[in-house]
């Protein structure tokens, strides 16, 4: 069956993602998928799309490498929280070098991994996400350590408090 706007609409268990994925891996254009579909203005396409692109190896995404700034773009302005999280998911395996780092992009991660509003998963990729950035700069790091250490945890889950606590004790490695 092939893939369509109107089939990515109607995927919603972790099985349809797979068989998504296994359909991409057979045509071997993860890119060519993804500029097709994970920028769709339905929003069920998009998460669709994006779900099953979350199945994909590094190896497999390293042919979105060339829309990375796009995908920041897509984290950063959409709306939906599915869309945002499975963004930030494939963004967090892509490579990224210091000549990568968008301040603004830093801004948005350090905003919502502190905000209770936001969803824990989204927070704790975004901790990430400000770890990785960060780390390219000793005074940045300094900053983030702070912000790190003045979270009143009462507030978060423990995903959150767990990436907290290996970014604070030095076990989370820069990807």
């Amino acid at each position: 069956m092939a893939i369509t706007s109107e089939r990515l609409r109607q995927t919603f268990s972790e099985g349809g993602a797979q068989e998504i994925y296994l359909e991409i891996k057979a045509e071997g254009d993860f890119l060519g998928f993804a500029r097709r579909y994970v920028f769709d203005e339905d929003f069920m396409v998009a998460r669709s799309a994006l779900w099953g692109l979350t199945k994909a190896s590094k190896t497999e995404l390293t042919q979105l490498q060339v829309i990375l700034d796009e995908l920041i773009n897509l984290a950063m302005q959409t709306e939906n929280s599915s869309v945002r999280r499975l963004t930030l998911n494939i963004i967090e395996r892509l490579e990224m070098d210091e000549d990568d780092l968008r301040t603004d992009f830093l801004d948005f991660c350090l905003e919502h991994m502190v905000s209770i509003k936001e969803f824990p998963g989204i927070q704790s990729i975004c901790m990430k996400l400000a770890f990785r950035m960060c780390s390219f700069y000793p005074e940045l790091m300094e900053e983030l350590k702070r912000t790190l250490e003045t979270m009143e945890m009462d507030y978060y889950k423990p995903a959150v408090k767990g990436v907290r606590n290996k970014i604070l004790c030095g076990r989370l490695k820069r990807m």
